[in-house]
Parts: structure tokens; C-alpha cells; sequence
């Protein structure tokens, strides 16, 4: 029986084989084709949730949230430079753990505390979306949304007594969501003085670690208790509105400074001048000014054939840095044809003087201020003036003055009493800052006039644009809170050549109340322009009390 069976297996293989080649030869060849249907193509928005759900697992932040935009390049970027920021970022964590780790040696029978292995990995972390959030402020603020599944190897070593304690980082994964801010915007490379970083919300990290080689997270409760511990710090630090500012730029450097105070000047008088007439006498006037001030200056009147004269004449100048300026007094002589003579000048430093303490001065009138030059014996004269320097109400604490009144704080906020603003003359500080859709008929040069008091200011002219960016500030000292007051603004065009010929266009205004402004002490706002299609005006107002 085996044989016989084996004899049929073998005759049927070799049958089996030819007959099934001619078989399959007449089907190939005289069956026909069946025709093949074109896949079905759809746009994603006719799919249901569960068909989105098996195409993509986890969907893009920037297609769930439009304002957010893709970031790809950036990704690519800290791919390529994730090694060299790897090495970067781990020796500055060693050189800010190094005098920390001396701060426990020596306790608890600690000897030693060093990082056997410190890399972050090979992975880098991934930005999801960035969204650029538009203020009306001198700032650039940008929100992230940030995952890293990271593979780092850091190992740090305790010696302990005779004992080595090995505490291994493993499986790093966070998920934050930061604001970053880049404020003041100034025009000093790299055009910001600070970086300013929050969190939005708390942020999610998991990690593993193994202490001598086992998993304390795998103990019950410990996991929990270390999720929450290090939500708890982190958010006490940096969830806005706390914040984490970095320097990038000097103060002295940022040139961009705020008014902190009043100078008050009194021009007394002047002794025993220069005579620069034929006749034996000089027509002497005083101009006042302020180092580092683009201002006009101030002047007094003209004392006519007097070398001896006598103003009491008083001027508020406008301090931005006490410490530095200084007041430039020049006594000219005025004459009707020709440039004025020099009688004489003198410099009195800020930083001299007291605030609020009230300080006379009898200066003896100079040539010039190059005291590398022999010093001219020819007299000239004295100057005789009266200085105050009053700090502003808000900047009062900073020169240890005092601080009358009271105020309350809301929502980070001065919000000054009714009481309070009846008193107290101060400085009205006008930031004409940009317009934008403004546009003429027949050109587009614009320049605006602000009006206020009856006293008109306007700022520069701006050649074929309908976005003009002034930045132009103008200032009103005043004796009591303009808050029943108004101030009008209004944008115009002209011809820039033959302007005599061609009629001024009115591009649009706007009348601002300033009471808010006295309650607030300062607004930032933009405003749509009356008489205006689609045009907006950016002003920033202060008000500060002295």
C-alpha cells in the first residue's frame, strides 16, 4: 500500500502541473477584464467625526483654533540646532545647580552632589501653534502651546556618608502653554529692553524617576503627590499674571524715558553784564534748558538797556532724569538786526538739588563750559536763580518725598478719589502715536493738529502714505486737572511742493474727554476718526499729579 500510493502521488504531481498551466493560460486569455472603479475622493469637511478621528489621531492646534498659525520652519530649526542647544542649555544647568548643590554639602552627611550624566536627549520639543496677540502698548506678545516627549539621560550622584545614591531622570514629557512678551519696544538693537515670560495655564509634566535603580513613582501616592507638587510651585512662580522678566537691554541704554517730575525755575535777576552796545548798555534776555530734552527752550523777557536786571520770572520745565540732566542757563543780548550775542552761560546739575527743597543760586556767567581752555579773567557777570525740584505724585517714593492724598488700588490700577483731583497742578503728556486709512482725494500727505486750550501743535508731515506713524509727543503743564476738558485732533493733507496753490484736505478728527484720564492717570486707545471712511487714531494720554 505505501508504494502504490506513493506511484499515484507522483503521477499526479506530474499531471497535475501541465494541466493546470493550460488552465490558467485559457482563462488569462479568454476571460475578460472587469472594470475597476475610481476610489471615491471627498473633502475633509463632508467626513464625520469618526472618519477625522482614524486620519488623524490628534488634530493640529492650528486647525482646531484659526487664530493659531503652523510653525513648521521653527520646528525644523530647533530639529537642526537641538544638538548644539542640547550642550548649551546643559552647561548652564551645571554652572546655576553648582552653587546650589554646595549649599547641602556638609549637611546631612553630604559630601558630595554631581551630575554623573546630564542630556537632554536626541528628541527636541515640538511647537504646536503660535498666535501674535496685537496690543495698543510698545510690546510684541506671543502665545506658544508647546509638547516635548523628551528621552533625556540625566543622572545625578549623592555621596552619602560612605553610601552612592544615584537619582535618574527617565520618560520627561511636558506640556505647557507660554506667553511671551518682548516690552519696551525700543530703537536700540535688539529693539527690546526685557523678555517677559508666563504660563497660561498649569502645566502638565510626567517623568520617571529611579532612585539606585528602582521606580519610586511606581510606589502608591508618590506620583500624585509629585504631580501636584510641581503644578503647585510652578504655578505660584510663573501663571500669569505672575511673570518671569529677563533684562536683554540696560536702563541706561533704553533712551526711552518718562517724565518723573517738575522743575521749577525762577529767573531772579543778573548783575553787572557784559555792555555789547555802542552806547554802553546790553538788551539781555535769559533762554532755560534741559540737557537730553528735544523741547523748545524757555525765555524770559527782554530787559531793554539794563546790566542789571530784574525778572522774577518763573518756568516749569518738564524732568525725565534727575540724575543726570542739567539745567542750561544762557544770557544773550538781543538785537534787532543779526544774530544775538553771548553775555554768558552757566550749568546747574539736577542732581544737587533736594526735592521739594527750594534752593538759590548766584552763578558767575562763564564763556563757555570747555574747562580745558585758559579760563577767561574777563567778568561777565552773576545769574541769580531760585530751583525746586518737585517729583510727580507716583514717583514721589522713589526719591523719598512725601505722599499726600490717597488713593486705592483696583485691579492694578490708581483710581484717585473725587476729592483728591479738584487739587493739584500736573503734566498732560500727548502721544500722537499713528492713523491709519487715512485717505485724500487728491493726496496723501498727512500731518496732524492737535488743539487744545485754543494752543495748536501739530506734528510732522508724512509724504504718500495712509498709515503715518508720528510718535510725536506734546506736553501741557497745568494748575489743575483738566477733567471737565476735551482735546481735539485732526488729520490733514497737503501738497508737499507749491503747497500756497493747493487747498489743505481734512482726513478726519476726534474729540477726546479727558476725564478718564485724570482718573486713571493714563489712557492707550485708538479711536475712529469722524468725517473718515475707515480711519483710526492711536493717542496715548498722561496724566501725573505733582
Amino acid at each position: 500500500m505505501g508504494l502504490l500510493s506513493s506511484c499515484f502521488g507522483i503521477i499526479g504531481f506530474t499531471l497535475g502541473i501541465p494541466i493546470g498551466i493550460l488552465v490558467g493560460f485559457f482563462l488569462f486569455v479568454y476571460s475578460e477584464t472587469k472594470h475597476v472603479k475610481d476610489p471615491v475622493v471627498r473633502p475633509i469637511s463632508e467626513l464625520g467625526p469618526h472618519a477625522l478621528e482614524e486620519l488623524l489621531p490628534e488634530i493640529p492646534l492650528w486647525v482646531k483654533t484659526p487664530e493659531f498659525e503652523r510653525i513648521d520652519w521653527l520646528n525644523k530649526f530647533l530639529s537642526d540646532m537641538w544638538p548644539y542647544l542640547d550642550t548649551a542649555i546643559c552647561k548652564i544647568i551645571r554652572s546655576m545647580a553648582q552653587p546650589i548643590f554646595a549649599e547641602y554639602i556638609g549637611k546631612y552627611q553630604i559630601k558630595a552632589i554631581e551630575f554623573d550624566k546630564l542630556s537632554l536627549g536626541t528628541l527636541p520639543p515640538t511647537i504646536c501653534g503660535m498666535k501674535v496677540v496685537e496690543t495698543n502698548e510698545k510690546e510684541l506678545v506671543m502665545e506658544q502651546v508647546i509638547k516635548w516627549a523628551g528621552n533625556p539621560n540625566i543622572v545625578l550622584s549623592l555621596y552619602v556618608s560612605s553610601l552612592k545614591i544615584t537619582v535618574q531622570l527617565v520618560d520627561l514629557q511636558i506640556f505647557a502653554a507660554p506667553r511671551i512678551t518682548l516690552r519696551p519696544l525700543v530703537p536700540t538693537f535688539p529693539c527690546f529692553a526685557n523678555i517677559v515670560v508666563s504660563l497660561l495655564e498649569k502645566p502638565h509634566v510626567d517623568f520617571g524617576m529611579r532612585v539606585s535603580g528602582g521606580d519610586i513613582m511606581s510606589i502608591p501616592g508618590i506620583y500624585r503627590f509629585v504631580q501636584d507638587t510641581i503644578k503647585k510651585q510652578v504655578a505660584n512662580l510663573y501663571l500669569w499674571p505672575r511673570t518671569l522678566e529677563i533684562p536683554i537691554l540696560d536702563e541706561s541704554m533704553v533712551v526711552m524715558k518718562k517724565p518723573v517730575g517738575i522743575l521749577h525755575v525762577n529767573v531772579v535777576r543778573a548783575q553787572k553784564l557784559l555792555k555789547m552796545d555802542l552806547l554802553g548798555t546790553s538788551d539781555p534776555y535769559v533762554k532755560l534748558s534741559l540737557t537730553g530734552d528735544k523741547l523748545p527752550a524757555k525765555k524770559t523777557t527782554v530787559k531793554r538797556k539794563n546790566l542789571n536786571p530784574v525778572w522774577n520770572e518763573k518756568f516749569k520745565i518738564v524732568v525725565k532724569d534727575p540724575q543726570s540732566q542739567v539745567l542750561q542757563l544762557q544770557v544773550y543780548d538781543w538785537d534787532k538786526v543779526g544774530a544775538h550775542d553771548k553775555l554768558g552761560m552757566q550749568l546747574v546739575p539736577l542732581k544737587v538739588l533736594k526735592p521739594y527743597e527750594n534752593k538759590e543760586f548766584t552763578l558767575d556767567l562763564l564763556k563757555d563750559t570747555n574747562l580745558n581752555e585758559t579760563p577767561n579773567k574777563k567778568p561777565r557777570g552773576k545769574i541769580v536763580v531760585d530751583l525746586t525740584f518737585v517729583p510727580f505724585k507716583e514717583d514721589s517714593s522713589k526719591f523719598g518725598g512725601p505722599s499726600e492724598g490717597y488713593s486705592r488700588k483696583e485691579s492694578g490700577i490708581d483710581v484717585v478719589s473725587d476729592d483728591e483731583v479738584q487739587e493739584g497742578a500736573g503734566l498732560l503728556s500727548i502721544v500722537i502715536i499713528e492713523a491709519e486709512e487715512v485717505e485724500g482725494e487728491h493726496h496723501n500727505n498727512p500731518f496732524a493738529v492737535l488743539t487744545f486750550r485754543g494752543e495748536k501743535k501739530r506734528t510732522k508731515m508724512m509724504k504718500k502714505t495712509r498709515h503715518p506713524r508720528w510718535n510725536e509727543e506734546f506736553q501741557f503743564m497745568l494748575e489743575e486737572p483738566p477733567q471737565h476738558e476735551k482735546i481735539h485732533i485732526e488729520v490733514l493733507s497737503r501738497r508737499k511742493n507749491l503747497s500756497f496753490l493747493s487747498k489743505q484736505e481734512r482726513l478726519g478728527h476726534v474729540e477726546i474727554n479727558l476725564r478718564d484720564v485724570v482718573h486713571n492717570g493714563r489712557i492707550n486707545d485708538k479711536y475712529n476718526l469722524i468725517n473718515s471712511k475707515n480711519g483710526v487714531m492711536h493717542v496715548e494720554i498722561r496724566w501725573k499729579v505733582v
